[in-house]
């Protein structure tokens, strides 16, 4: 009887069903590919925000941007001058970030509308004016504010052209000195 007493086990609870998963997670940057750059890698940082470099006006300059906290750069100094990134350097950078960086991962910017990226490009433009002489916009200036416009180069051209036809007082277009039928566009001295 003894025996009986000791052998016996209470019956088994079934097991608790397994927490209910999101069928699809929030986008942190992971797969993220937008309008008018191309993301050339990716590093994940300690807290698994991703740092992307990236290229965008031209495919031999690059940036890097980090999708936790607000860490961008597009150029390094060399010997006193401003040169962009090579790609060994920008790998060397966003590795470097990616392993110091503590930032938690942030949504990833929403697709603005065009009034609103046309209306950035407005203020950036005006930005750029000088008092004695015009100044000359190029579309790789561009590249650290191309996450969040997510515009191609042909868009923002045809933007810069708009502007450039509404607004003679912020932006001129005129023909390339170098090469034919292309279009330069121009901060209007204030």
């Amino acid at each position: 009887m003894a025996l009986t007493l000791f052998t016996r086990r209470p019956a088994p609870t079934p097991a608790a069903p397994p927490a209910a998963r999101p069928d699809t997670w929030p986008e942190i940057g992971e797969t993220w590919k937008p309008e008018g750059v191309t993301v050339v890698e990716r590093y994940y940082n300690q807290a698994n925000a991703v740092v992307l470099f990236y290229t965008a006006a031209r495919e031999y300059d690059y940036a890097i941007a980090c999708l936790g906290c607000h860490f961008t750069a597009t150029r390094e100094t060399i010997r006193g001058y401003q040169g962009w990134y090579t790609l060994e350097d920008v790998a060397t950078v966003a590795n470097d970030h990616a392993t110091t960086c503590r930032a938690l991962p942030r949504d990833i910017p929403a697709r603005p509308d065009d009034d609103a990226v046309r209306d950035r490009l407005k203020k950036w433009a005006a930005g750029c004016r000088r008092q004695d002489e015009d100044v000359q916009l190029r579309i790789q200036h561009l590249d650290l504010m191309r996450l969040t416009l997510q515009r191609s180069n042909g868009w923002i051209e045809n933007a810069l052209q708009q502007l450039a036809d509404g607004h003679p007082d912020i932006v001129i277009a005129k023909p390339s000195k170098y090469s034919g039928g292309h279009t330069e566009f121009y901060a209007r001295c204030s």
